[in-house]
Formats: C-alpha cells, sequence, structure tokens
C-alpha cells in the first residue's frame, strides 16, 4: 500500500482553552465562534468523549450543546457523570441544561402544548450570576420540545418565560449553570454577554487567545515541527492555501516551495495577482506551472460535473506530483484545512479528520507529513491571521472559489470561448458589487454560464447567445445561504454592462433560488 501523508498537529492547544461537548446541535459551531470572539480557545468534541480526555486537556470550563433527542429518552446521548464532580464550570444549553437537569437529580418532561420556538420574551429572577450587568427584561431565542420542570437539588432558578418556568438555573457553588435558550444565536442580542459572564466571571478566563498569540504560536510549533527539511505547498490563489504560505513562510523562509498550477479555469487576472503578490511581496519561492491548455484537452468532450471534478482533481495531482518530485529533500507538505473541515456536522463524525485537498484528494504516492496550521480556524479567523501576516485586501477578502474552477460554473462542454465568455461576466459582477459597496457583506458573488441559447435583440438585429445566470448569496458558513436582495440600480448595471460589453451574450438571469433546496454552486 503506498504511504499517505501523515496528519502533523502544528499548534499545541492554547493554556486558556474551554471544551465544547457536542449533542448533535445545528448550532455547535456558533457556540465555538462565540467563545473565541471573546477571546478564549475552545474546541468541540463529542459527547461521549471519555472524561480523562477531556481533562487532559486542562480546560478551565465546559460548554454542553443543545441536541435533537430528548434526554429521559432510550438511546439518547449522555455524558459521563463524573464530569460534574471535577470542579470545573460546566454550562448546559438547551438539551444540555436538561440532561444536566436528569443527571443530578431534576425532572425534565415533554413540553407539550407549551413548546417554543422563535423569540420569546424572557424575565431575569437573579442577576447575579450569567445575567450580571444584563436588564431583567430581555428576548431570547427559543428552540426546544422538553422542559425542566424541577431543577436538580442546589440549584436555583435564574429565569423564566412565559410558558418555561426553568429558563435558566444556576448552582454558583459548584459553578454549573443551564439556560434553555440558545444565547449562541443572533436572535439573542444579549447572548455572546451571557457566554462571556461565564467564561470570565466563573471560568477565570483572561481573554488571551488572539490572532497574534495564535501566529506566535504557529509559528513555533512548524519551526519546531519541521526543523531543517522542506515543505512545498500548494497555492490556489484561495485565502485558506495563500494564508499557510504566508504563516509557513514567516516560520521557515525559504524552506518553503510554492506551487501554482494555472489550469485555465481561474477568475480573471487571478493567476497575475497571486504570483505578483508571493514572488514580488513577500519574496516565497514560487514554482508557476501555466497547464491551462493541458486541461482544457482533457476536458474536450466533457458535461457530467461530477467528471470535470474528477479529471480536474486526478490532472492536478500530475502536474503537481511532476512538479514536487523535482524539489530535493521535502518531507512536508502544507495545506490550507480548516476547522470545520476537522469537525464535520454531528457528534459521531465530531472527530473526523479530512484527508482533502481543494481540487479532489492528494496524491497517495506522495509519502509526506501533513503541515496544517489553520486546522484550528474558522475562515472569519483565517482572515484575521491573514491580515496580520500584512496579505493584500484583494486576497483576505476574496470570496471562496471553488477548487476545480470556471468548470463547474459551465454547464455542459467546458471550450475556451466559454471560458472566456464566463470570465468576462463574472468579472463585471466582481466589479459592480464591489463598486456597490456589497462585497464583503454577501457571501458569493459569481456568474454561471449554462449550456443553452436564446432568441434576442441587440442593434436591431435578431441574436442566438447566451445568457448568463447571477447568483449572489449571504451566508455564515455556507452549510446554508439564502439569495442576496440587491437593489435593483445594482442589478440593472450589472446586467446593461455583460450585455454591453461580453460578446455573445444577450441576457442575463438572477437566481433567487436559497440553500436548501438548491446549492451554491450550479455544478
Amino acid at each position: 500500500m503506498p504511504e499517505m501523508p501523515q496528519h502533523v498537529q502544528t499548534l499545541n492547544l492554547p493554556k486558556e482553552n474551554v471544551v465544547v461537548l457536542d449533542f448533535g446541535a445545528q448550532y455547535t459551531q456558533l457556540i465555538a465562534r462565540r467563545v473565541r470572539e471573546c477571546k478564549v480557545y475552545c474546541e468541540i468534541l463529542p459527547s461521549d468523549t471519555p472524561i480523562e480526555q477531556i481533562i487532559a486537556r486542562k480546560p478551565v470550563g465546559i460548554i454542553f450543546s443543545g441536541g435533537p433527542a430528548s434526554c429521559y429518552e432510550e438511546g439518547a446521548p449522555l455524558v459521563d457523570e463524573a464530569i460534574y464532580g471535577v470542579g470545573l464550570p460546566i454550562l448546559g444549553i438547551c438539551y444540555g441544561m436538561q440532561l444536566m437537569s436528569r443527571q443530578l437529580g431534576g425532572q425534565v418532561i415533554p413540553g407539550g402544548n407549551k413548546r417554543e420556538y422563535g423569540k420569546t420574551q424572557l424575565d431575569v429572577e437573579d442577576a447575579s450570576d450569567l445575567f450580571k450587568g444584563l436588564n431583567t427584561e430581555l428576548v431570547c431565542w427559543m428552540s426546544h420540545g422538553d422542559c425542566v420542570q424541577e431543577p436538580p437539588p442546589g440549584f436555583t432558578v435564574t429565569a423564566h418565560t412565559p410558558n418555561t418556568p426553568v429558563a435558566a438555573m444556576a448552582n454558583i457553588d459548584r459553578k454549573l449553570f443551564g439556560v434553555q435558550f440558545h444565547p449562541e444565536v443572533v436572535h439573542t442580542p444579549w447572548g455572546t454577554e451571557i457566554i462571556r459572564n461565564f467564561l470570565y466571571n466563573f471560568c477565570g478566563a483572561k481573554g488571551e487567545w488572539t490572532m497574534t498569540s495564535f501566529i506566535n504560536d504557529a509559528t513555533e510549533a512548524i519551526r519546531a515541527q519541521v526543523g531543517d527539511a522542506n515543505v512545498i505547498c500548494g497555492l490556489s490563489g484561495g485565502i485558506d492555501s495563500c494564508t499557510v504560505a504566508a504563516l509557513v513562510h514567516r516560520a521557515i523562509g525559504d524552506q518553503l516551495t510554492c506551487i501554482f498550477v494555472n489550469t485555465g479555469m481561474l477568475r480573471k487576472d487571478e493567476g497575475t495577482q497571486v504570483r505578483k503578490t508571493f514572488e514580488d511581496a513577500f519574496k516565497i519561492k514560487l514554482i508557476y506551472a501555466d497547464e491551462k491548455a493541458r486541461f482544457l484537452q482533457k476536458l474536450c468532450n466533457i458535461s457530467d460535473p461530477e467528471q470535470k471534478r474528477k479529471i480536474i482533481g486526478h490532472e492536478f495531482i500530475q502536474v503537481f506530483d511532476e512538479i514536487a518530485s523535482g524539489i530535493e529533500d521535502v518531507e512536508y507538505l502544507a495545506q490550507g484545512t480548516l476547522y470545520p473541515d476537522v469537525i464535520e456536522s454531528g457528534t459521531k463524525n465530531a472527530a473526523k479528520i479530512k484527508t482533502h485537498h481543494n481540487v479532489g484528494g492528494l496524491p497517495e504516492n506522495m509519502a509526506l507529513k501533513l503541515v496544517e496550521p489553520l486546522r484550528y480556524l474558522f475562515k472569519d479567523e483565517v482572515r484575521r491571521v491573514a491580515e496580520e501576516l500584512g496579505l493584500p485586501a484583494d486576497i483576505v477578502w476574496r470570496q471562496p472559489f471553488p477548487g476545480p474552477g470556471l468548470a463547474i460554473r459551465i454547464t455542459g462542454e467546458v471550450t475556451l470561448e466559454k471560458l472566456e465568455t464566463l470570465r468576462a461576466a463574472d468579472a463585471i459582477v466582481v466589479d459592480e458589487i464591489k463598486k456597490a459597496g456589497l462585497y464583503r457583506r454577501v457571501w458569493q458573488s459569481f456568474a454561471v454560464l449554462p449550456d443553452t441559447k436564446s432568441v434576442g435583440v441587440m442593434g436591431d438585429q435578431r441574436t442566438y447567445a447566451y445568457p448568463i445566470v447571477l447568483r449572489i448569496v449571504t451566508s455564515e458558513d455556507a452549510m446554508t445561504a439564502d439569495w442576496a436582495r440587491l437593489p435593483y440600480e445594482v442589478l440593472e448595471r450589472i446586467s446593461s454592462r455583460i450585455v454591453g460589453e461580453v460578446e455573445g451574450v444577450n441576457r442575463v438571469v438572477y437566481d433567487i433560488t436559497s440553500k436548501p433546496p438548491g446549492t451554491i454552486e450550479w455544478e
């Protein structure tokens, strides 16, 4: 069997960290993000993680997430009850509160006709704990069917709603807390303050985890791990790979060689910008491989989107491997794995590590160890790291782009003519979105070229040309997305410019489908 790349952990856990135990909630990642916004590092683990592994991380506190199960039903996810006796502060959210209550002797019952979903009035009875400094009348976001009827012995009720007599509870002596609502969502306006009170007032956190401290720790860890060996990094032009390259170069300098493969499927001027940034500004060793003709030939007569992905991924690996084999003493491959890649949704998958590349997989015959310095970070944190490292704004705020590039934004066969048409239209979309001040407010904004033509009239002449589909969405993490409600004048400018400036296009349409049921891309 060929030796697969080995994972190398390039950052030790910060001394001040919090463990979030995941019980299958859709909001678990949001909990982690809110904790990190308070400048405290946190890690998501499956709810059935052995207590010895939790304690080994030396957390300053633990948070139980919500979840879809009922804690009194057979097979419901549980936690080792010994966790309540280790002396660590614990905050239970929704299911987490119900589980804590049941395991410690409280009573949890079905909500019946008193189930709560959506914004709810919250009345605070005791503002001495999590609610310190907040109003006694708040708005919170509820999403639960069960409820705590009686809190465990030693707990006091600290808040209620019209339908939930125990909306929050606390045992301050043991530093155990529960809230029935979701402080992690934006619909609970004061939720971050509640989490901050837990972290700072009861966990003793000082808020020392910043992107500057992350960069310093990661730099030291990369140096210690790599030593005198050489590292290669595949640049795609996206924020993740660019940030990895800049961070690894900061740590080991000329021991890093970046490889940039121009597949011909890139956005307008993308290859030029990446070369200029890394060769000229950062003085990073960069091997540029112009393989546009090679990839286009491989895609000839291919229409199926999955085949396109596989062909581009396979060919990219071949090119990358050919170049890498000519570099001496390479032992490590740096890549931009992020935290959401590591913690896939769902409790059973929470600890699964993805071995991936953004265009379709790592070469199986590459006996390299992986350097993944961003694997602890969310996308917004990567952007802050990139800013700290001095990457230009055009790269820091570049919107997500699929590994196969424009090939999967062209339905049907990919040809040079179609690529040039789409590239020109896409550049107009991005330009107008930026001019309108919307580029950082939307998740993605791009053009799609369908494999169809329609009749039009241009200059008193009948035309038969392509339409361009606009796909502009808002999102936080791409798991769900909604179409952006753009001002009509912005849509009008985009449409007028595309039809007027891009040859072979006579119509522009706007995709107003959310995800789900649609996807963001059109492949």
